[in-house]
């Protein structure tokens, strides 16, 4: 894998360390009409007379990164919802594409600053904001009859938690469109809205996979032998169907009857089916029960492995779960532990890591709180696997003289990784500014000097 490279000022402009007097030269700079490094929008807190160089910046890209940062406060993008690009108020309704840790959850708009950017005059501020994984479910709630029917289609996305008088407004709604999801959103419960649905070819799939089925289209669909995964995984659909479809000829079928609730251990191991090596293990009813401890045991304590690995993506996992699943032979389920849940044991991130290092998964292992620290150094600094050596300068007893020499490692993502250490002796960190391939982690080192920051802002260009 190559490391990516990238020039000092970007180090600098990450550099958490970097003093506000030179942070706000640097929100300042035009960057040849670029603006700043994005580096500089997306930090944490900050301060605010950079915020208010940002929103006034000349640099339209300028303010449409920070529109985008998941660094910055739901209150401060909002401060851009009345920009005059409609650029940038798109920006600010679709939210952050990314944080610095995926764990962490966006906190959305308020809902008065989404009410203003819904009435925005340009279409594409709208369709960003109704698009938006950020909304708060208070303001989709709101939009059951709103004007627009793309927002009373976004109103759907909080079904269950809308009041029975919403529902119903939009299971009655002018707009085909919304008619239909709405209907969609109500069939597992309703087997005339099931019934009229499979008449509809947009909504035929979607009511077979769900809905409330009469015996006599369950029939008639499986005779016919279309949409027969989608059939098999019907939670209405009578069980000696069930049992038919346990045996079709087609893989794809005996999966999804494989993965329904009411199986026992006994009847699933009885199905012949095949598991995708890296299949994530997206099955509904353990994502819709992912904090419900019932579900949460029916699927960790399963033999099949797609049931683990949706039970290994929950947070809510109780601690016997969580041990039974770390020590799980699949390494998909241990991956999703890694992700997703905050008390995996340390043995599990070291596995994931060492499997996938260099990878977003093996990134998020390290990034997880537990991930360990000490004693790496006497474990690693000497390891032949550069992706090991990598790991010493997590550990807080690694003293100046290791952190220098991995500074020269062979590997260059543990020389980055050394040089972005603040223990390196000051000689080799100013020696890392002039090498191409260290300039940017010497320079978001917190121990380079702010005068040293100020002259690389000088050969950049930067003004003062």
């Amino acid at each position: 894998m190559v490391a990516f490279y990238s020039s000092a000022l970007d180090g600098v402009a990450a550099n958490p360390a970097l003093p506000t007097p030179l942070l706000l030269r640097l929100i300042a700079f035009d960057g040849g009409g670029n603006g700043p490094p994005f580096q500089a929008l997306h930090r944490p807190e900050l301060p605010e007379p950079a915020v208010v160089a940002v929103l006034t910046h000349p640099v339209l890209d300028a303010r449409v990164q920070f529109a985008t940062s998941g660094q910055a406060d739901a209150e401060q993008r909002a401060r851009l919802a009345d920009d005059p690009s409609p650029k940038v108020r798109a920006a600010v309704a679709n939210g952050p594409e990314w944080t610095h840790d995926p764990r962490t959850k966006v906190r959305p708009l308020p809902d008065a600053v989404c009410g203003r950017l819904l009435e925005d005059p340009e279409p594409s501020v709208r369709s960003a904001l109704l698009h938006s994984p950020h909304l708060a479910p208070s303001f989709l709630a709101s939009l059951v009859r709103h004007p627009d029917p793309a927002a009373r289609r976004a109103a759907l996305r909080v079904w269950d938690e809308l009041s029975a008088d919403g529902r119903a407004t939009l299971l009655d709604d002018p707009d085909r469109e919304v008619r239909r999801s709405a209907a969609l959103c109500a069939c597992p419960h309703d087997a005339r809205l099931t019934a009229a649905l499979l008449r509809d070819p947009a909504a035929l799939p979607e009511a077979l996979r769900c809905g409330l089925l009469d015996r006599a289209d369950a029939e008639r669909f499986l005779a016919g032998g279309v949409h027969l995964v989608e059939l098999a995984g019907n939670p209405s659909l009578p069980a000696d169907l069930v049992d038919r479809l346990a045996a079709d000829p087609d893989d794809g079928v005996r999966l999804a009857v494989s993965l329904r609730p009411e199986l026992t251990e006994a009847r699933r191991a009885a199905i012949d089916f095949t598991v995708a090596p890296h299949a994530r293990g997206d099955v509904d009813w353990v994502a819709a029960g992912i904090a419900d401890q019932d579900v949460l045991h029916r699927a960790a304590t399963s033999a099949h492995p797609l049931l683990r690995r949706a039970a290994a993506r929950s947070r809510h996992l109780p601690p016997d779960l969580l041990r039974l699943l770390a020590e799980d032979p699949d390494v998909v389920v241990r991956t999703h532990l890694a992700v997703y849940h905050p008390n995996t044991p340390e043995e599990v991130l070291m596995s994931v890591y060492a499997r996938l290092g260099g990878t977003f998964s093996a990134w998020m292992a390290t990034g997880h709180p537990r991930f360990p620290r000490e004693g790496l150094a006497a474990r690693y600094a000497d390891h032949p696997d550069g992706i090991y050596r990598q790991l010493t300068v997590r550990d807080p007893a690694a003293g100046p003289d290791l952190i220098e020499r991995l500074s020269h490692d062979p590997d260059v993502w543990t020389r980055q990784a050394a040089t972005r250490d603040p223990r390196l002796p000051l000689p080799r960190l100013l020696e890392a500014l002039t090498l191409p391939e260290l300039a940017s982690s010497a320079g978001a080192n917190p121990a380079l000097p702010p005068g040293e920051m100020a002259v690389v802002m000088h050969e950049a260009g930067v003004p003062a």
